[in-house]
């Protein structure tokens, strides 16, 4: 078997052809539902002769790159003044693993190329030790698996997939502030990779210190190593992304065309990416020469695509996150003073991030009426100013929805 590799193959003591496609067809689906289960991550299931398995072996060794991270590498990775230390950092993370900056912690706001510099150290790492034990999660998903493995009963397994890793990249780890039992889990999971002398790094929108409800004694050991922020790209870097990802795709690019994108696109790579996609699509759909007028209308549509209003249904749901409730008991009827709190909290920011009314988000709220809406915004309003917790309680969930704006391009 091949952690991580996106495949899972097995050889099977038979020659017959028939065999294998009946092993595949009435047991396939539960092989991979299982494995999902183990590794947080979708595998292709192959059922081989014990000689194509070697044959598929010699192949799978000529091929180190991980699904799940193609195309991030250190190769594609622009270095500007603005991400030039982290760049620094994970280089010398990859090239001397648990050794160097343990835990390497980048932070910095959503589409600057955190997950790019941290995916880039696990295929460097694979690439150049492909038996190394390589595990990536999101700090949400990190959550669930927990819940799932508790609710199941396979805890055990749970801890063996995440404590016994040579490399463990954490991406969006402030998911988990706030959330007790991952926090102590996260803390037992990090202490046995620690101290066995293997590699963290940990991604997130912002440092430790301004993770309020972060537990302390994961705020120290995030900052035992290192930390490297990622600043927004100055006009030079934007100009060498902007050529870099254009060239990756085919496209040719004149110099005002690059200038007009970059002078446009300030402060989200993902978005400046967007453009040039959107440009690809002209040329090879519409079969459209490019122009600085197609450059306009690109970056109009990218913009436009690119407005994140977050719905009711997202603010609910990281609300109830933070909380650790589900939806349900956020919308129902409650009166726990925690999901009481919850509850107003979530209906304050419906109301300053959407333009829902406030009868409108009553009914998000097995139908309240719009006093007690009005009564619970006013609530918080008055909290925000007077209590710091709450301030930034609203501050962390906030920011917890914006992340959401990621898979906006």
């Amino acid at each position: 078997m091949a952690e991580n590799s996106g495949y899972f193959s097995a050889a099977a003591h038979t020659h017959s052809y028939g065999n294998l496609v009946s092993i595949t067809r009435r047991f396939g689906d539960r092989i991979k539902a299982a494995l999902y289960d183990l590794f947080a991550t979708d595998f292709e299931l192959l059922v081989l002769t014990e000689d194509e398995l070697v044959e598929h072996s010699s192949q799978k060794d000529r091929n180190n790159s991980l699904p799940e991270m193609a195309g991030y590498t250190f190769d594609h990775f622009i270095v500007g003044n603005s991400n030039r230390f982290a760049h620094a950092a994970a280089v010398a993370v990859a090239d001397n693993p648990g050794k160097t900056y343990n835990p390497l912690f980048i932070y910095g706001n959503s589409g600057l190329g955190k997950t790019h510099l941290l995916l880039a150290i696990g295929n460097s790492i694979h690439e150049k030790e492909p038996k190394k034990r390589i595990v990536y999660i999101k700090g949400d998903e990190f959550t669930n698996q927990l819940v799932r493995a508790i609710k199941n009963g396979t805890t055990e397994d749970f801890h063996n997939k995440y404590r016994n890793v040579d490399l463990f990249l954490v991406d969006d780890i402030q998911f988990i502030a706030g959330k007790q039992q991952t926090q102590n889990e996260f803390f037992h999971t990090f202490n046995s990779i620690y101290e066995a002398g293997n590699q963290i790094v940990i991604t997130s929108d912002r440092p430790p210190l301004e993770m309020a409800t972060l537990d302390d004694r994961l705020r120290t050991r995030f900052e035992w190593g290192l930390m490297a922020d990622i600043q927004p790209p100055d006009l030079e870097t934007r100009m060498a992304i902007t050529r870099n990802k254009a060239a990756q795709l085919g496209l040719i690019l004149s110099d005002e065309a690059v200038f007009y994108i970059a002078d446009n696109i300030t402060s989200n790579i993902r978005r400046l990416e967007g453009v040039i996609k959107k440009l690809t699509a002209y040329k090879e759909i519409l079969n459209e020469v490019i122009t600085i007028d197609s450059v306009k209308r690109a970056i109009k549509d990218v913009l436009k695509e690119g407005i994140f209003t977050p719905t009711p249904e997202i603010i609910i749901r990281e609300t109830a996150r933070y909380f650790q409730l589900n939806e349900e008991e956020l919308r129902g009827q409650s009166r726990s003073k925690n999901t009481a709190m919850a509850r107003q909290i979530s209906m304050y920011l419906i109301r300053t991030l959407t333009d829902l009314s406030l009868q409108a988000i009553g009914e998000q709220y097995e139908g309240r009426n719009h006093a007690t809406v009005l009564s619970s915004i006013r609530k918080v309003e008055n909290l925000i100013q007077t209590d710091h917790k709450t301030a930034t309680i609203v501050r962390d969930i906030t920011s917890n929805i914006n992340s959401n704006d990621r898979e906006s391009i």
